[in-house]
């Protein structure tokens, strides 16, 4: 696990990254990142996430208990909690909203994910999780089924979250599933979409790295 210091900064480099793409807004998304045992270092409520500053980040441990930091932790503090407290292999969690990806989220489709070698290889299935209400228990409550088998998830009406091993892990997945998003529109104005066959789909599974 990465120390403080390092977690500061790659936050802070990170924000700037979804800001510069786009998937993120005014005060959107929230990321973290595992610190030891029992806490995680949060983004702030409230801040954009292109501009953000060291000092601008809260500790916290897995209960949610503000160790340091001078402003609250995000206000989907209880989403990313459960993600540590129900995924011992993750170390990072990014949470965004990407407009193509946001835009499948609200109209509540689901991306077709056989499409891409890089998807099925690299990042695994991406659930679309029932809408809940931001900032409260709902939202723990509908990734609970998927959060253990999954690396990333289409939120309705939310977004999309992303987990790794480390934050670059999850950013790189949040780019993905964003990439996957675009090329699902692109394939529906085409008017064709040709998943692959299961010879294909299962000589591509034997080479998962998730």
């Amino acid at each position: 696990m990465v120390s403080i210091l390092k977690a500061k900064k790659e936050i802070v480099e990170i924000g700037k990254r979804m800001y510069a793409k786009g998937y993120v807004v005014a005060s959107e998304g929230n990321m973290s990142i595992r610190i030891g045992e029992n806490r995680i270092l949060i983004t702030p409520a409230g801040k954009n996430k292109g501009f953000l500053k060291e000092k601008d980040l809260v500790l916290v441990d897995l209960k949610g208990k503000k160790i340091s930091g001078n402003l609250a932790p995000s206000s989907e503090l209880k989403m990313q909690l459960f993600v540590y407290q129900k995924r011992k292999d993750v170390n990072a969690a990014v949470h965004a909203h990407a407009p193509y990806s946001l835009a499948f989220a609200c109209a509540r489709i689901p991306l077709a994910q056989n499409l891409l070698p890089e998807v099925i290889m690299f990042l695994g299935k991406i659930p679309l999780t029932p809408y809940a209400t931001p900032t409260t228990e709902e939202v723990p409550s509908s990734l609970a089924p998927f959060i253990e088998k999954h690396n990333a998830f289409l939120l309705e009406n939310h977004g999309v979250l992303t987990l790794g091993k480390d934050i670059f892990e999850a950013y790189n997945r949040l780019e993905m599933v964003e990439h996957l998003a675009k090329v699902n529109l692109l394939c529906k104005i085409l008017g064709k979409t040709e998943e692959f066959s299961k010879e294909s789909l299962d000589k591509l599974e034997k080479l998962k790295t998730v």
